[in-house]
């Protein structure tokens, strides 16, 4: 049987026009549509907008074979133990030379705090490069860590990616404050988002499993997102692990939602509470049916 030559594109490309193309300094209508910032950033071009911050990340995570991910949430004010430790000493230091200033003590009491938190940090860490190791068995296609792509836990999750020596992922979204993309986000993985919405559906396209680490509003909004989509049956089952028991049932008083009747009590099924990133493992690894499940 006689074999047809692949038919190659006869029309020039966009990026072959984009080059070609000129300007008409009289006028910005003349510029090609999707060069043209200015008419891509109007209200009415928004649905279009949408569109490309949907495909984009989808696009590069299916040119790089990636199947399925994990999602790690958590605060972005929880630093690493060694930053917790270095802070305290530096306020400590300052009260030695001012005892009775309160706005030191108070920022004193803070600095403790944060340092008590600081093993969220380090579970998270730790959780993500054993998910890592997993990953990369499979060829860094399955289980890939992702994150909001920001400091505190988010960082640590990236950071036991790279420790692994495997690949993690970012999805950052444009803040005032508190987000920029932390130095452990694998390069090619690192996204930027201007809507919360499509940046969310991201965090679930992939995912076959998500950890809550302790967070403010930002961790709360996406649990309870992903609990509400899982209990509606809007997306499959995954486990979900909330990852620190004295914060998690202090913040959220889950029985009394059944006692008031605003939930089931089957709902306290869809998720974990644990205590360490050796329990998390346990769950994960036996809702995915790894072999290596000690």
């Amino acid at each position: 049987m006689k074999k047809h030559k692949k038919r190659r594109n006869i029309f020039p490309s966009a990026r072959d026009d984009m080059q070609l193309a000129c300007d008409y300094p009289r006028s910005t209508s003349y510029r090609l549509a999707f060069t043209d910032q200015d008419f891509l950033l109007r209200d009415e071009l928004r649905a279009v907008r949408l569109q490309l911050e949907w495909l984009k990340p989808d696009m590069v995570q299916q040119e790089h074979g990636i199947e399925s991910t994990v999602v790690v949430f958590g605060g972005a004010r929880f630093q690493d133990k060694e930053k917790a430790l270095q802070q305290l000493a530096d306020l400590e230091q300052q009260l030695l030379g001012d005892p009775g200033n309160e706005t030191l003590m108070r920022k004193l009491s803070r600095a403790q705090r944060v340092l008590r938190n600081s093993r969220y940090y380090d579970e998270a860490r730790l959780l993500a490069r054993r998910i890592t190791e997993v990953s990369m068995s499979h060829g860094s296609k399955e289980y890939v860590v992702v994150t909001g792509g920001g400091p505190g836990v988010m960082e640590a999750a990236n950071r036991g990616a790279e420790e692994a020596g495997g690949k993690s992922i970012g999805l950052n979204i444009v803040l005032p404050h508190e987000q920029e993309p932390n130095p452990y986000i694998t390069p090619e993985f690192c996204f930027q988002f201007h809507y919360f919405a499509i940046r969310k559906m991201h965090f679930l396209l992939r995912a076959v499993g998500l950890i809550a680490c302790p967070g403010g509003f930002g961790t709360l909004d996406e649990l309870f997102e992903t609990l509400t989509l899982i209990q509606t049956g809007r997306v499959g089952h995954l486990p979900v692990i909330l990852l620190g028991r004295e914060y998690w049932t202090r913040l959220i008083d889950f029985d009394f939602l059944v006692e008031q009747g605003a939930i089931d009590e089957e709902d306290l099924d869809l998720f974990h509470i644990v205590d360490s990133h050796e329990e998390a493992w346990q769950i994960l690894s036996q809702a995915w049916e790894l072999q290596s499940a000690e």
